[in-house]
């Protein structure tokens, strides 16, 4: 599912993606300076998945380099002015899900889902109204043949 009527892309959110796009592209040419100009200084960053799988985050505070675990973004997607997620699968057994949050041009946050269907939900409380009134933004694709029974988790922006 991609973005919904209820997040239009604009200018900002087509910068956005660009600077996700130009992150995967820097990693991958092993180019942890332009990687650090993406990236603000107080990053905040959320994982969910076993423990040895937090790849990003090693690859990003130079634990590991990029080649230990090559990300392949199979579609990267804007929702909003400040959210891009990217999804891609490495082999059988690793699907991976990344969440970034994008401020004044820099990434400023990270989620990194690991094994992990999820469902990204926009939820408000209009003024005046009891009711939440729920919007699903974005939502995993699971690959054909990809029969393994994975948790699933909502986000809500």
């Amino acid at each position: 599912m991609a973005a919904s009527d209820h997040k239009p892309i604009t200018p900002e959110s087509d910068k956005n993606k660009a600077t996700v796009e130009a992150l995967y592209s820097t990693l991958a040419l092993g180019e942890s300076d332009k990687v650090a100009k993406l990236l603000a200084s107080d990053l905040e960053w959320w994982f969910h998945g076993p423990p040895s799988c937090q790849h990003m985050m090693r690859v990003l505070t130079g634990e590991s380099d990029y080649l230990a675990f090559p990300f392949h973004p199979r579609s990267i997607t804007a929702i909003g002015d400040d959210c891009v997620i990217a999804e891609g699968w490495e082999g059988v057994q690793a699907y991976w899900v990344h969440v970034w949050t994008l401020k004044n041009g820099l990434i400023a946050q990270f989620r990194e889902y690991f094994n992990t269907w999820l469902t990204v939900r926009e939820v408000s409380l209009p003024r005046g109204e009891a009711a939440r009134a729920s919007h699903t933004l974005w939502q995993s694709q699971p690959r054909e043949h990809f029969d393994r029974s994975l948790p699933g988790l909502l986000l809500a922006i």
